[in-house]
């Protein structure tokens, strides 16, 4: 298990906020995707921040209230942000999900977002190794 790792199951193209997207300009990408929160990263590609659903309610309701537009992503972002390496062993970001971690994770190399990967992808991992293990018990 040690030997799969987060950058063979990553999703290589998540969807990406910039600081100074407007708040409804990211909760309309967090309706067209299927992801709960993700990465926000400068011109060069390097994670500077994250935006998840939860962190646009406040500002939508209030928005709405006021019926304006005048939040940026970088408003509502969190700057410290939790993250793995594309070399990081799938088992242990498994364990580190188990706790009150993040359900989805940046992954990083030298400050540059290379990918997400998410709880589903870990049970996508889990699962094809269990399949092989079961298909060499059956037939060894």
């Amino acid at each position: 298990m040690e030997s799969l790792k987060v950058k063979d199951y990553m999703q290589s193209r998540p969807i990406t906020f910039t600081a100074d997207m407007m708040v409804q300009a990211a909760v309309e990408k967090f309706l067209n995707s299927h992801q709960l929160g993700g990465p926000v990263v400068d011109g060069q590609g390097h994670l500077i921040g994250w935006i998840s659903e939860q962190d646009c309610i406040a500002v939508l309701l209030k928005e709405a209230y006021h019926c304006e537009q005048v939040a940026q992503v970088k408003d509502v972002m969190r700057k410290e942000v939790l993250s793995v390496g594309p070399d990081t062993s799938i088992l242990s970001l498994a364990e580190m999900m188990m706790g009150q971690k993040p359900k989805i994770y940046p992954v990083v190399e030298e400050g540059r977002l290379l990918g997400v990967i998410n709880r589903h992808n870990i049970m996508q991992a889990i699962h094809a190794q269990l399949t092989t293990c079961f298909v060499h018990n059956t037939h060894g």
